[in-house]
């Protein structure tokens, strides 16, 4: 059986060095995809996880009710693509049968909603965010290799109808590709009353072709969007532990946010840890090393040795996520294979 470190040396709950302590989950369900975005993957996709390697339901809820027994209050579920586990209804009616009983989130690209969203809602789904990029058809079959528009708007529509709300939208300003386009983005989005959510992207292609110098920042969004409306923004102290800097449009009552994961990242404030659909449980997005979990409990190991192994994951979290650094090197895996 493995070795396994002695719990009693890490503190209680997933505190790291610097004292900030993990109340947020992210767990991908599944590395596979059915878009092929070229800032995520190569068109001809990637290797995917091995069945075996993949946690079963039972181990998966096995780990959350663990996280969740050691501080978590929040469970979001991602991927890849998190719709295509099939048992996925079943999934979040276990994470929501847990005491204390977490909120559940989700984030997809949007396809497949419309025909899960009810089920969904019904086994326990607090809300969802749909990430979305452009609303131009043409520009999204560029984007994502495949011609679903149609599709992640129907998905969107049901999420709302079903009550998982608020329905919030992830949007990826790219230079010369939708960047001309972020106002007419959240004309859409006020329109139809989904909260949007700019995120500058990072370097978690896995291409590894991203380049600072080409990335859209958070300040020129802000101006574009400037442009057509009055900004104002809400007080730091609504923000919490949350990535968005949100600002009132016109006046309010909707909002926009704007996550400046590069140039103002939220690291010092950052509660999140991550599991992954193989069971390895990391302490950063853009962390270089992980913990395997799937390995000791499937050798038998107990709660408290699992705890112990998540406790001294997030014990060595780094203070921030290096990006701009001289030695800061891109994770070995992309993100369909860490989870958003």
């Amino acid at each position: 059986m493995t070795a396994l470190p002695d719990p009693s040396v890490r503190p209680a709950g997933l505190a790291d060095q610097f004292g900030r302590v993990a109340r947020d989950l992210r767990v991908s369900v599944t590395d596979r995809c059915n878009l092929r975005c070229t800032y995520c993957m190569p068109a001809e996709g990637l290797p995917w996880m091995p069945r075996a390697e993949m946690l079963t339901d039972e181990e998966m809820l096995r780990l959350i009710g663990l996280f969740v027994r050691d501080g978590v209050t929040q469970v979001r579920l991602t991927g890849g693509e998190p719709l295509l586990r099939r048992s996925l209804v079943e999934l979040v009616a276990g994470i929501a049968a847990l005491e204390p009983r977490p909120k559940i989130a989700m984030t997809t690209n949007g396809v497949g909603l419309e025909r899960v969203a009810t089920g969904l809602k019904e086994a326990g789904l607090d809300r969802v965010n749909v990430s979305l990029d452009t609303i131009d058809s043409e520009t999204f079959t560029q984007l994502t290799r495949r011609d679903r528009l149609a599709d992640v708007e129907a998905g969107l529509e049901a999420a709302a109808d079903a009550g998982l709300t608020p329905v919030k939208v992830n949007a990826v300003a790219m230079r010369g590709i939708n960047d001309d386009s972020v106002a007419d983005v959240l004309a859409w989005c006020l329109e139809r009353g989904y909260e949007l959510r700019f995120i500058e992207q990072m370097p978690l292609d896995a291409q590894h072709a991203w380049d600072r110098s080409t990335m859209i920042s958070a300040g020129e969004i802000h101006a574009r969007l400037s442009e057509r409306w009055e900004l104002t923004p809400l007080p730091a102290a609504d923000r919490g532990s949350a990535p968005a800097e949100r600002f009132l449009v016109d006046g309010g009552p909707q909002t926009v946010g704007i996550i400046a994961s590069v140039s103002s990242p939220f690291c010092a404030a950052c509660d999140r840890t991550r599991l992954t659909a193989d069971g390895q449980v990391r302490n950063c997005l853009f962390s270089t090393t992980e913990t395997d979990l799937r390995g000791p409990m499937r050798d038998g190991a107990t709660d408290d040795e699992l705890l112990g192994l998540m406790r001294g994951e997030m014990w060595r979290k780094r203070k921030g996520h290096g990006i701009g650094d001289p030695g800061f090197v891109q994770p070995d895996r992309p993100m369909s294979a860490i989870g958003g």
